[in-house]
């Protein structure tokens, strides 16, 4: 595998892979990498003649007091566990390469609607920073197709709807969630979780099947149904940010929606997390 920390150099070595004729697959991570992110360099080796993973924690998609000093960087073994995984190409940049002008830079890709909801609405700015970045990533790398984790399903929805709309020529592949033994989804931020926290952890995932499984037996009141659930949470030591059901494209459910998600984030201790649970009504 080759690593990468400048856009020229990156750029040079994708040029070798298109002149031969391959096609180029692109995971975009934060790095920290857990068996949730394998899967998704994985896929794209399943899929594609040429994979290329990023390794970045992007400065402008964290707020004030987010956690983005302490956010774990661990480049050496995430670059083994690539090599094993055979990762082609690693873009590894500093923040000063993929902005040089720092956090002064004026030109950012906003969208609104999708990003003003869920946590859109609780991390202001967040979503600016997550599209500015990944215009900016498959601008560089030009992929065929990229890959991204089910767990953020809104980030996947925001992605999926800044290539239709900027005219990307990228196909945009979502990848099951990955979750361990206890259901709990598999998370960079699940290190942050204290010994008993990491215990009481799986109960958000179990909420959200009990949720599900009122609804799939015909329980239709759904203001109900999630306030019990945060309820249930609340007293379980959570602190919901929110907890909602949606249909698949994040509107509000009507009664003729048959496929819907749900949506939660919660506190637990000091770490965020947040999961999704995807299910058809009938």
């Amino acid at each position: 595998m080759k690593i990468e920390t400048t856009i020229s150099g990156v750029r040079a070595a994708l040029r070798q892979a298109r002149k031969a004729g391959k096609s180029v697959a692109f995971v975009p991570t934060m790095g920290n990498l857990h068996q949730g992110h394998i899967e998704l360099v994985s896929e794209a080796r399943r899929r594609a003649d040429f994979v290329v993973a990023s390794i970045f924690v992007n400065p402008t998609q964290f707020g004030p007091g987010e956690d983005f000093d302490k956010y774990p960087r661990t480049l050496e073994a995430d670059a083994t566990k690539l090599v094993d995984t055979q990762c082609d190409l690693l873009f590894a940049p500093a923040s000063s390469e993929m902005y040089p002008d720092g956090r002064s830079q004026v030109t950012t890709v906003q969208l609104s609607g999708i990003t003003e909801i869920l946590c859109g609405a609780r991390r202001p700015g967040h979503f600016t920073g997550v599209a500015t970045v990944v215009s900016k990533l498959f601008n560089i790398i030009q992929p065929d197709m990229a890959l991204f984790g089910e767990k953020d399903y809104q980030q996947l929805a925001v992605i999926r709807r800044l290539v239709s709309e900027l005219c990307f020529p990228v196909t945009i592949i979502g990848v099951p969630t990955v979750r361990a033994d206890d259901g709990l989804a598999l998370s960079s931020r699940n290190g942050f979780l204290s010994e008993a926290e990491r215990t009481q952890a799986p109960l958000l995932h179990q909420t959200l099947c009990q949720l599900r499984d009122a609804v799939q037996q015909g329980q239709r009141d759904y203001a109900m149904l999630t306030g019990a659930a945060r309820a249930h949470l609340e007293k379980c030591g959570f602190e919901p940010d929110y907890l909602e059901i949606r249909n698949q494209d994040l509107d509000a459910p009507e009664s003729g929606d048959g496929k819907l998600v749900i949506l939660v984030a919660a506190r637990l201790g000091s770490t965020r997390l947040i999961d999704n649970l995807q299910f058809e009504t009938h």
